[in-house]
């Protein structure tokens, strides 16, 4: 029997948030740390002065990076209301919740693997989805995932883990480039010359890439958890993501137990993982079924999206949400609170069976390609 999850509070909920928050920037300032010690054991100033440059200019170069150039890498397609109506509608509603200035185009990757991604920004972003989630998932566990998406891209995470990227591969290069260095000056060592060998440098570049390459997976974790709250907030049904995230797990287990050994199927521990463990982001996602628009002190702020503060559009909401209810208004918000509370707190509550679309969307074409990287099947 699972354990019973105490509910998170909504300033707790908050205090999440902070944290993760303060997490990303010690991070991201721990990560340009060791981009500035290495380069400057490289070359010293003048190699930190070349990193920054270079950097720079990588970063943006990557920022600029077209989202259709991407999608088209995974031969994702558009899809249109006509052909997937629920999904699109979905997307649309999330974006007004999370307040993007333009809903993202919703794309679908013809593939049997389950899996989604974001690219772009707030005002030019899409969300691709493959052909197998979209049958796989119900409407419910489909909003948890195009939530999580959306939240990312609401919280310009794509950015963050472009700017970690950069910097984490320009400090391997700079560590590479040292060593070579070094090499060289081990034969002019063994020639008879008698310059001292600055073995701390020495040991800052050889550790310098796999430190960096850590504190990238860090950060990617953490933003991992960050939208999942956002996701549980944008649809106030924890239950749906926690839901998708397990079925998604079985899945990529039964991958991993075809492609590995026997008792293979996590061969990383977490440290060397891009997302959290799934058993971490589901007791979280349980602790939020508690206090998603809980009833708080008069004195206490409310932590919801924004849009929710706009007047309520006409047509029906297209997103599943605990008792049927849109949770598009503070009112609304509450009811779905006292339903929360009520409910069980030693698992997930079912989803429902019923599938996001009968029918696929974009027929798979051939097998997709694996590559197995830093903890994770992508493809």
């Amino acid at each position: 029997m699972n354990a019973v999850i105490p509910p998170l509070s909504l300033l707790e909920g908050r205090r999440h948030r902070w944290l993760n928050t303060v997490h990303t920037w010690l991070l991201a300032g721990g990560s340009l740390l060791l981009l500035a010690v290495t380069a400057y054991v490289f070359a010293g100033f003048f190699g930190v002065i070349v990193a920054i440059v270079f950097g720079a200019f990588a970063v943006a170069g990557v920022l600029r990076i077209s989202p259709q150039m991407v999608l088209s890498m995974y031969k994702a397609q558009p899809v249109s209301r006509a052909e997937f109506p629920a999904g699109v509608e979905m997307v649309e509603e999330l974006a007004r919740r999370a307040g993007l200035p333009a809903a993202p185009r919703l794309h679908i990757v013809p593939s049997n693997m389950l899996n989604a991604f974001a690219v772009g920004g707030k005002d030019n972003s899409a969300i691709a989805i493959t052909d197998a989630l979209a049958r796989r998932l119900s409407a419910r566990e489909l909003a948890g995932v195009l939530a999580h998406e959306m939240s990312h891209i609401a919280h310009e995470d794509l950015k963050v883990m472009a700017f970690a990227d950069v910097v984490s591969r320009y400090t391997s290069i700079m560590s590479s480039i040292g060593i070579f260095t070094l090499l060289l000056n081990l034969v002019g060592l063994a020639g008879g010359y008698s310059e001292p060998v600055p073995w701390l440098g020495v040991i800052v570049l050889i550790v310098a890439p796999t430190i960096g390459g850590l504190l990238q997976l860090a950060l990617s974790r953490t933003r991992e958890f960050d939208a999942d709250l956002g996701a549980a907030m944008l649809t106030g049904d924890p239950d749906g993501l926690a839901s998708a995230l397990q079925k998604l797990e079985r899945e990529q287990g039964r991958m991993w137990e075809q492609m590995m050994l026997p008792g293979g199927r996590n061969p990383h521990p977490s440290v060397l993982r891009t997302h959290p463990p799934t058993a971490q982001r589901v007791a979280r996602l349980m602790q939020l079924k508690g206090s998603v628009g809980a009833v708080l002190p008069p004195d206490a702020t409310i932590l919801r999206p924004a849009a929710l503060d706009r007047p309520p559009q006409h047509r029906r909401s297209s997103i599943p949400s605990i008792g049927g209810r849109s949770a598009r208004t503070v009112r609304e918000l509450e009811t779905v609170a006292r339903h929360l509370a009520d409910a069980p707190r030693a698992g997930v509550a079912d989803p429902g069976e019923e599938p996001a679309s009968a029918v696929h969307i974009r027929l798979p074409e051939g097998k997709p390609r694996i590559r197995v990287r830093r903890g994770g099947v992508y493809w």
